[in-house]
């Protein structure tokens, strides 16, 4: 599978005259009306696709897989991230910030909450079903190692993936952090490298659905671009970010650097991980995303593989009915 996608890749280099099929693809991401955002939105328009971004009202990183049931929005107690909202308007809604066109929408809510309106409510009321994509991303930093499972922009995917929609997670380098002008240079350079997969994808789609279903892909760019070449990876199991919670956050690089020192706060903090690989982890996205545009490939919901259940079924003979 790997190799497949990976092949796809590198024939869309060489076929970039191949005008890619119009896909309907919704945008997401749990950061919030960011410059990377409004790039790719951008950069798969002017590729002939047809777009709607729905997003968090405020920035959600970290929230993961969180949702708010049966929660009614009401309307917004202080404006969205970068004015996409005034305070006032609705909980959810079509963005006011002015310049920005009815495709955009936002959620007062968490990451997952604003795929699914883009999937449930913008996208049927504009094509009728399911978008063929959702993309989620690209986040501001990387989302690398066993991290992922508190990342909202990986669980929008797995949110779409399991509802049978292609998924792939995008996440840049901290270097595409934007401002309230949303014009940051790099967020294009990863918005053209993510319109590249996408026609890379579709060439060897033939019409049919870009990834198979029950697979969507986790994509890292690296924070420098010059001279990155796409790779094959696995998340795996070397974290080049430690996440780990302590009783001082004054007491930590990271917690110094947010501005904790001198205050004795417990609270969880995430850092570099000092410890270097072992030559079994180098195909680790967290590794191959040090230098290169990491490609993993992931599995929707947690169901496991057909050997490991019958492992536990001989395991629990006794209990299980037949």
């Amino acid at each position: 599978m790997h190799r497949k996608i990976l092949t796809g890749l590198a024939l869309a280099c060489a076929v970039q005259s191949v005008p890619a099929l119009a896909r309907n693809i919704v945008i997401s991401n749990d950061d919030g009306l960011t410059s990377n955002v409004k790039a790719l939105y951008e950069a798969l328009r002017a590729a002939g696709h047809d777009v709607i971004v729905s997003v968090p009202c405020q920035n959600q990183s970290g929230m993961g897989a969180a949702i708010r049931f049966m929660r009614p929005l009401t309307p917004l107690a202080q404006p969205c991230l970068n004015d996409a909202a005034r305070a006032g308007e609705p909980g959810v809604g079509a963005m006011t910030r002015p310049g920005f066109t009815s495709d955009f929408f936002y959620v007062d809510g968490t990451p997952v909450m604003a795929t699914l309106y883009g999937i449930d409510i913008a996208a049927a009321k504009r094509w009728g079903r399911a978008p063929d994509l959702v993309l989620s991303g690209p986040n501001e930093g990387q989302n690398i190692g066993s991290i992922v499972v508190t990342s909202g922009t990986v669980s929008n995917v797995q949110y779409a993936a399991d509802r049978g929609i292609p998924a792939i997670a995008l996440s840049a380098g901290h270097n595409t952090v934007g401002d309230m002008r949303l014009a940051n240079p790099n967020s294009a350079k990863v918005a053209a490298l993510a319109v590249d997969m996408v026609r890379a994808l579709d060439v060897r789609s033939r019409g049919e659905a870009l990834l198979p279903r029950g697979v969507s892909l986790n994509v890292n760019f690296p924070d420098e671009l010059a001279g990155a070449n796409w790779r094959s990876s696995r998340i795996g199991t070397y974290n080049a970010l430690r996440v780990e919670f302590v009783e001082d956050m004054g007491a930590t690089d990271a917690g110094r650097a947010r501005g904790f020192g001198g205050q004795h706060v417990p609270g969880l903090v995430v850092g570099s991980n000092a410890n270097a690989p072992r030559p079994d982890q180098s195909g680790d996205e967290s590794i191959v995303n040090r230098k290169d545009i990491s490609v993993s490939v992931m599995q929707t919901g947690y169901d496991h593989d057909r050997a490991a259940r019958q492992g536990i079924e001989e395991r629990l003979s006794g209990l299980l009915s037949r």
